[in-house]
């Protein structure tokens, strides 16, 4: 039966010998995506503090019509 250290031995040269086969994106498609991500980020969260902002002021103006 092997050992751990076997174990962890063998699972770390599979895992090398796997790492060798990945195909890594280019660095212009790293790049891209990268652009996309916080572009899209940024457009989330500018579209969820607009709607904070609306909702916050339509409360606002609800409470004060209560009163």
């Amino acid at each position: 039966m092997p050992t751990i250290t076997e174990k962890t031995a063998q699972y770390l040269k599979e895992s090398f010998f796997e790492m060798k086969n990945v195909t890594w994106p280019t660095k212009a498609e790293v790049k891209s995506h990268t652009v996309m991500v916080v572009a899209i980020s940024l457009a989330v969260a500018i579209f969820l503090g607009l709607i904070d902002y609306l909702l916050a002021a339509g409360l606002t103006q609800l409470i004060s019509l209560l009163k």
